[in-house]
């Protein structure tokens, strides 16, 4: 076993256990230094990642070939990284809201960390262990505030569906197994096309994606989003939109191309997840109309953007596969952009629907213009990241639809692009309760940490950088996907 090759994770799980006992020595008025802290540590990891000299740098296999370092693992795992940095400063503001801070911020390192065995999963038992990891900790996350009806009622309702979904998965696993006797995604993927006529083994591979699809929140799994994302704590509702759903995709993506390629690579697969694309992409813009309550509006649009995702997959090309991490690299900048502006305007109201944003070009130019860069990019307008993403993801389709002859893609764009038309109702209905509502009468000025400002120019600045200079991120992306097999 090449144990120097999970470092990182052993790092970040040891910070998660110091930051759980510092609790106990640090006194109350100072725990925000302790989010500061493990800011730093990840900050000083994610450094290190970049310059090439960290231990998820090293390509290799370790736990005999279950966990991998490769291109993909290591584009996720700065992802999570970066993702953890910014929504551990979005938990240091939001931490006069919630008790025992510390013990947060270390069951946040705790998430990451099953995030980053996830981006290094090449075994099923790889897969379910960390994913259950990421899923376990998220269950106390959501049910952080106990003092909260709404909160209590989001835990139990995705401590529930969570049991389910990995119930469908660890079942669909043991079918794979039992047939095959193969764990292992290198070995699966030399015997699986021996068993593609074997129903039991087809079942197996459909119940893994089942439970894939509750991660991602994809139809018809995605019934928690919306009542989990109202109901929990605002960074981990942030958390959750960007680091659950990214791992949920490089699982997916794993499981897709580099274990069952030969399998999937069939109409009939091709199908199936563009009917699920497209399905899923209405559902997630139509629900959102009606929202008013912000969170919920937000988690409703998750699910469209799952569709979105969803369709750079079913093209099954390697353009597909770049569009997917280019895609998320751009959301997740977008995504968190608007729930720092949420934990901030929102925190001190005790309603978190749009008509809290009233007034707030006046009250925070800053937090205004982020929020509003958020939408406008979340809505694929350029020159922001979710335009180019929404591109990219279209070109896989259309170049797919050449190439296979396949018109379900053709119908698919159109149904992307209709989705597209429809979110701008709703999203310029948030920039339009900032700018010209006149339901507030509170206008003053809202306080901003040199924390907070730095978070939010950040995020401004990775939506313009990833839609005005794709092409840097775009060749990571491409990099990456090449340790997927086409």
């Amino acid at each position: 076993m090449n144990s120097s090759l999970i470092l990182m994770e052993m790092s970040v799980i040891g910070l998660g256990l110091v930051l759980m006992l510092a609790d106990l020595f640090v006194p109350a008025e100072r725990r925000r230094l302790i989010g500061y802290v493990a800011i730093a540590f990840l900050g000083v990891l994610l450094l290190i990642s970049l310059s090439g000299n960290g231990s998820c740098s090293i390509p290799g296999t370790a736990f005999n070939g279950a966990f991998i370092n490769d291109g993909l693992s290591l584009f996720f795992k700065q992802f999570f990284l970066v993702a953890a940095i910014l929504v551990l400063f979005i938990a240091v503001e939001f931490s006069d809201r919630i008790v025992a801070a510390a013990e947060y911020y270390s069951l946040i390192i705790f998430a990451l960390a099953g995030m980053l065995f996830a981006a290094s999963s090449n075994d099923f038992a790889m897969l379910f262990v960390s994913i259950e990891l990421i899923t376990i900790t998220f269950y106390v996350l959501v049910s952080f505030q106990r003092s909260k009806l709404t909160s209590l009622e989001a835990g139990v309702k995705y401590l529930i569906l969570g049991a389910l979904s990995s119930a469908f998965m660890v079942f669909g696993i043991a079918l794979i197994w039992g047939t095959t006797g193969k764990l292992n995604f290198t070995e699966l993927a030399a015997v699986a096309p021996q068993f593609a006529d074997s129903k039991i083994f087809m079942l197996g591979v459909l119940l893994v994606l089942v439970g894939l699809g509750f991660k991602i929140a994809a139809f018809p799994f995605q019934i928690w989003a919306p009542d989990v994302y109202q109901g929990a704590p605002t960074p981990t509702t942030a958390f959750l939109a960007v680091g659950s759903k990214a791992a949920g995709f490089v699982l997916l993506l794993r499981v897709l191309f580099t274990a069952v390629p030969s399998v999937v690579h069939t109409q009939m697969w091709a199908n199936l997840l563009i009917v699920i694309s497209a399905i899923t992409i209405l559902y997630g813009n139509l629900c959102a109309l009606p929202q008013q309550n912000l969170k919920r509006l937000l988690g409703y649009s998750s699910i469209s953007h799952a569709g979105y995702l969803l369709l750079g997959i079913a093209a099954m090309n390697a353009s597909g596969q770049a569009a997917v991490l280019y895609y998320l690299a751009g959301y997740l900048f977008t995504v968190l952009a608007s729930f720092l502006v949420i934990a901030l305007v929102l925190r001190h109201l005790d309603t978190e629907d749009i008509s809290g944003l009233a007034g707030l070009n006046q009250r925070s130019p800053l937090l205004a213009a982020t929020m509003t860069i958020s939408m406008v990019s979340l809505a694929g307008i350029p020159p922001l990241a979710g335009f180019f993403g929404k591109f990219l993801l279209l070109s896989s389709a259309v170049e797919a639809a050449q190439k296979t002859g396949n018109n379900g893609y053709y119908y698919l764009v159109f149904i992307a692009l209709a989705g597209v038309v429809i979110s701008l109702y709703y999203y310029f209905g948030v920039i339009r309760a900032i700018y010209w509502s006149k339901e507030t009468k509170d206008l003053s000025s809202i306080p901003l940490s040199a924390p907070a400002m730095v978070t939010a120019w950040v995020c401004i600045g990775g939506m313009f950088w990833i839609g005005l200079f794709p092409n840097t991120l775009l060749n990571l992306a491409n990099a990456a996907a090449t340790a997927l097999k086409i």
